[in-house]
């Protein structure tokens, strides 16, 4: 079984000349964010937040601007409250598009909410 040594000899780790790596723990959230303004959910979040919350699934926000006058909601719902009115041309930071409904962020708000995808143009 020579095989057997050779391989436990190389399961022990060489010493190395590099410093100790610091430990860690996960404690969970550091900062408190408010899903109005901060694109967070239980299913995703927005990738610039990494550093700040855990989530299932990131996405990076993709450029659009407004085809027309839209109504930024909290929700999915038609009845869900309404956040904000965007102006034809207004810039949004799309996350997911879902269900004929965008969300994402308008960043000169910072609010963070569902829209009529039909209404956005991408960006190039």
């Amino acid at each position: 079984m020579k095989n057997s040594d050779i391989s436990s000899a190389l399961a022990t780790p060489l010493p190395s000349s590099e410093p100790a790596r610091k430990s860690f723990a996960l404690q969970g959230r550091r900062v408190s964010l408010d899903p109005r303004t901060h694109a967070v959910r239980a299913d995703l979040a927005d990738v610039r937040l990494a550093e700040y919350v855990f989530a299932p699934h990131y996405a990076a926000p993709l450029p659009y601007k407004t085809c027309s006058a839209l109504t930024l909601r909290e929700g999915r719902k038609i009845d869900s409250e309404v956040l904000a009115e965007l102006a034809p041309g207004e810039a949004f930071e799309v996350l997911e598009v879902a269900g004929g409904l965008a969300w994402g962020i308008a960043p000169h708000m910072g609010l963070v909410g569902y829209c009529d995808a039909a209404l956005l143009e991408r960006v190039q």
